[in-house]
This record gives C-alpha cells, structure tokens and sequence, in this order.
C-alpha cells in the first residue's frame, strides 16, 4: 500500500467520523443551516423584501417566503447579472452556472464563495465514504478521467460563467491534479467527437482505475475505446474497478456497460445540480444517496400530489416519510429561497436521510441528461407545423435507448394524424432543428453524436384513446403524458 493510499484511508475515516455526527442529528443540522440562511441574507435585496429580519422558524419563512422556479425569480437573477450587489446573497457571486432555460432562454445559476466548496466538497466525500466503506483505496494511484465540460469559461460583467463541469474543473485538488485526466487542452476541445477521440488517444495506454461522467457519454468513450482496440475496456485497463456517475438514471445503461467493461465494477451515484450537490451514494449495499444536510442548503419537501393545491403543506426534514414522492424544494448559500428545483425525491432511509430521485413535478425527457419539458415539444409541434395543413390528434415522445443495430439512440416521437404531411420525414427534421433551438444539451447531444435526430411512428387513429382505455383512463380529466423518461406508453403504442 502507498503512502497515498493509507493517507486517503486515513482521511476518508476522519470525513466519515464528520459526516455521522450531522447525520446523526438532522433536524438540530438543518436548523442550524436554516438560522445561518436567514442571518446571513437579512440585509439583501431579497431578504428585505421578505421580512427576514422577523424570521425566526421555518414556518414564518414559509408563510413569507412562496415557493418560486427560476422564471419567477428571474427578475431578482436578471440584478444580479446585471452586476448589481446584495440582491440574493451578500455581494456578486463567483460565477453564474449557465444552463437550458425554459420560456426565457438560459438560466444562470448564482454560485457564491460560500456555495462553491460545497459542490467540491461533496463530490470528494463521496469518494471517501467509498474508501471507508469499502476498505478499497489503491485506486488513488492509478489514472482517474472525469468527463466533463470545457473549463473554459466566459465574463457577463465581471463575473465568470459557464457549464457547472466547468467551473468545477477549476477547483481540483491539488493532490488529484498529477492523477486527473484528460489534459486541460484537451478539456477545452468544444467539439465532442474531435474530444472523445483526444480522450482516447491520451488514456489508451494509461492505468486508469477511476472513470466518471454522465453515463451516455462514458458509453460513448468505451465505445471508441473498443473500436480503437478491439479490446474490453477491462482488458484494456485492468485495475478499472470505479464508475462515478450522475445526472441521469443508470439502470438501462448496466447491461450495456457490463458487456463492453467485460465484467461488474463498483459504481457511485451523485445527485449534483448547478443549484446544489444534494446527496451521493454512500453505502454500497444500500439503496439510495446520502441528503447533504450539512451543506448550506436547507430543503423543505412537498409531497407530489399536492404540490398544485392551492396552499400545499410545506414539510421540513423531521416530518417526512418513507417511500412518500416530494418535491424538493431549497434554499442555499448561492442565494436561492424556497426554489422549487423540479425534481421528486423518495426517502429510502430516514436513519440517516437517504433518498433516490423519482422523476420530475412535471413531465420530461432525461434519458441521456437532455432534460426536455413538454413545452419545448409542444413549441416544436406548433413551429414544425404552423404553416402546413397537417394535422395532429395526439402525440406523445419516449426515448429509444436500445435500437437494433449500430444505430445510435434517439427519441421517437408517436403521432395520431389527422391528416398526414406530405413528407413524414421532412416533419421529423423540422421538429428536430426546433427542438435543438430551443433546447441546449439536446443540441450538444445531436452535434456529438450521441444521439441520432428523432424519429415519427404513427399511430394508427383511435390508437391514443385506445391506449387510455386501456389503462382505465378514457375521458374525464386525465391526460396522456406528452412525455416520458421511460417506454412503458411506448411499448403499448408499437403493438396497436
């Protein structure tokens, strides 16, 4: 064993000791993150609109403070890109995550000086918490890539902005930097093909143990990998034994992943988001992430199917339950309150607090990190065919994951015509270069070629309503989903 790794299993028990002592008091932790929110902030823009200068317990926060998603707090981030000081949080931010928007164009992000170790801090007890669990280190020796966005970043008035990978790329522990990969210049390649292909070029013939990214990419590089090599990406690197991964459901890509590896290598799973790292695996045999209550960031939880009630009850972390859908609802360090960050959680554990990610308040597409909402394919229907005379019963979109072949995934969009378009196919490519237009990672997902441009399978009329009644839900108030993260709607449709 290397002085390195004795040192990591040295440090990952000191983490571990940190992290049962707030875990093992949540309420008392999250108070504390709550009474220092509210202090630090009373003096801002925000905070003096909100009285928080009388805000003594959460239930006055909520009765002051309403729940908000980003377009509504826009007008209090739109000051702030526009360099104004003490509107969200004390002074500028650091940088601003830019990411997709959703009716107003990008989205920009506040990461504070406070914010920021936190995201580093997470990601980097995760890793720990494996070393302490597992009792396995020696990987800290070998190669570690971590697949990520370019680190070079932009200026919106004297602030730094740009994808969250990115700015993180800046706060790489120096202990890590001689192991990390790929280089910096390589980083820094936009074009995703032309990059992958440098990864591969520079890791092909080094002892990497540690592999991390979002998992449609990572297959993507194991992909070039093997054709490169004609090898198992085990055989190729042999002391591989660690896949760190986040942002998108990981079940439908193992079997995949297992086969091109050549065998089965220990995984963690992160919960980061540019709005806050949230929770990351911390047992490997148990089901779930660990919530980060110690992280500047203090959640309150809604359960689902309330959360479009008039007034919803507004639950903090003693109050919730197991196996319950919440809306996660947060406010942090970064200047974010009471924002509503759309995704549905589910305690598995509340001795400590463990949750997985359900899904999305509302519907969405997210199968390769693309995080596409109902209303960007809605607007892409309307512009694809506001001039033409086609017309459209019904449609709904699902992610194909797995096609036949060596094609590569894509989403299928199943429409109900009325009256069918001349050219099915010319109706797929405008809805396509719409839906790129509007949406970002969709866009990047495309260029890279990691998905292939979307697909149309009619269905034949009646096939929608028929679907439905089917499932018991034909009439009345209910809705087919314009979207799905999964084909369970599209393996009813492929059989009518």
């Amino acid at each position: 064993m290397s002085i390195k790794s004795f040192s990591a299993k040295i440090f990952a028990s000191y983490i571990q000791r940190k992290i049962d002592s707030w875990a093992s008091k949540p309420e008392e932790t999250q108070q504390k993150v709550f009474r220092e929110l509210i202090k630090k902030a009373k003096n801002t823009e925000f905070g003096k609109d909100h009285d928080f200068g009388n805000i003594s317990s959460s239930e006055e926060f909520a009765s002051k403070v309403p729940i908000r998603d980003y377009e509504e707090l826009k007008p209090y981030v739109d000051q702030m890109v526009a360099g104004k000081e003490d509107i969200l949080w004390p002074g500028k931010p650091l940088y601003f995550a830019k990411t997709s928007g959703t009716t107003s164009g990008a989205k920009y992000i506040p990461l504070t000086k406070e914010s920021m170790p936190t995201h580093i801090n997470a990601a980097r007890n995760a890793i720990l918490c494996y070393i302490h669990n597992t009792g396995k280190s020696d990987f800290v020796d070998g190669k570690m890539i971590f697949l990520q966005g370019s680190p070079e970043l932009d200026e919106k008035n004297g602030i730094k902005l740009g994808r969250l990978s990115g700015i993180v790329a800046h706060f790489v522990p120096g202990y890590l930097q001689r192991n990390r990969m790929p280089s910096w210049e390589t980083n820094c390649i936009e074009d995703w093909e032309t990059k992958v292909e440098a990864v591969v070029g520079e890791t092909v013939n080094e002892d990497m143990t540690v592999i991390s990214g979002i998992p449609s990419w990572v297959q993507m590089y194991f992909e070039r990998l093997q054709a490169r090599t004609g090898k198992k990406v085990g055989e190729i690197f042999p002391n591989f034994n660690l896949f760190i991964y986040g942002g998108v459901n990981f079940e439908p890509y193992r079997a995949k992943f297992e086969n091109l590896i050549g065998r089965k290598v220990d995984s963690i799973e992160l919960f980061p988001a540019s709005e806050g790292f949230f929770a990351f695996q911390d047992k490997q045999d148990e089901k779930g992430m660990l919530l980060q209550l110690d992280s500047g960031i203090f959640y309150e939880f809604v359960k689902a199917d309330e959360f479009f009630s008039e007034n919803p009850k507004r639950l903090t972390i003693g109050e919730v339950e197991l196996h319950t859908n919440y809306v996660m609802i947060i406010s942090t360090n970064a200047g974010l309150w009471a924002y509503n960050l759309g995704d549905t959680i589910q305690f598995t554990s509340l001795k400590p607090y463990r949750v997985i990610v359900s899904g999305r308040i509302k519907h969405f597409i997210s199968a390769f990190g693309e995080h596409v909402i109902a209303k960007e394919v809605e607007q892409a229907m309307q512009e694809a065919t506001i001039d033409t005379d086609v017309r459209i019963t019904e449609f709904t979109v699902a992610p194909q994951i797995t096609p036949e072949g060596e094609q590569l995934p894509y989403h299928e969009w199943f429409i109900e015509f009325e009256k069918e378009p001349e050219d099915i196919n010319a109706l797929a490519r405008d809805l396509d270069e719409s839906l790129q237009k509007q949406n970002s990672y969709y866009f990047d997902l495309i260029e890279g070629k990691v998905l292939q441009k979307l697909k149309i399978t009619p269905v034949p009329k009646g096939g929608f309503q028929e679907y439905m009644k089917s499932i018991g839900k034909l009439g009345g108030q209910n809705k087919l989903p314009r979207l799905s993260n999964d084909r369970k709607i599209a393996e009813v449709l492929e059989k009518l």
